[in-house]
C-alpha cells in the first residue's frame, strides 16, 4: 500500500472515531439531564425510584436538624403546595426559611429523600431587594 493511501485511511478512521465520540458525548449529556420540578409537579407524579431536581422555597419555620439530618418542607415559588424533605449532607450558611433551593430527591413513601451534598441555596439578588424598596 502506498504512503498516500495509508494517510487517507488513517484520516478517515480518525475522523470516524471523532464523530462517534462526539455523538456519544451529546447523547449522554442530554439523557443524563433532568429538568427541575416544583413541589406540586412532584406530588402529581407517581414514580417511586426516580431522581428529580426539586426547586422551590424552604417553608419558614419548617427546618429541624437531628444529628446530621435536616427535615424541612419546600413549597412552590408562587403557591402553597409543599413536600417534606429529609436531607443529609452539607448545607450553605445561607440555608434558611424563605430561601430558594435546588436539591436532587427521590420519593420514599410520603417523604422525599435528598441526595447527599446535592442541596444548593440560591442567594437573593441585591437588585430584587433594591427594586422592591424603591416601589414602596
Amino acid at each position: 500500500m502506498d504512503p498516500a493511501r495509508k494517510r487517507r485511511v488513517r484520516l478517515v478512521v480518525a475522523l470516524s472515531a471523532a464523530v462517534i465520540l462526539a455523538v456519544a458525548l451529546v447523547y449522554t449529556s442530554f439523557s443524563a439531564s433532568s429538568e427541575a420540578r416544583s413541589p406540586s409537579q412532584l406530588l402529581a407524579s407517581s414514580d417511586l425510584g426516580r431522581s428529580y431536581q426539586l426547586t422551590g422555597k424552604v417553608v419558614d419555620g419548617s427546618i429541624k436538624k437531628t444529628g446530621t439530618t435536616y427535615q424541612f418542607r419546600v413549597r412552590d415559588r408562587n403557591g402553597t403546595a409543599s413536600v417534606p424533605i429529609s436531607y443529609t449532607g452539607s448545607v450553605a450558611d445561607t440555608f434558611r426559611g424563605g430561601r430558594e433551593v435546588i436539591v436532587t430527591v427521590k420519593r420514599q413513601g410520603t417523604t422525599f429523600v435528598g441526595e447527599k451534598d446535592s442541596l444548593v441555596t440560591k442567594c437573593p439578588s441585591k437588585f430584587q431587594e433594591q427594586s422592591k424598596t424603591q416601589k414602596t
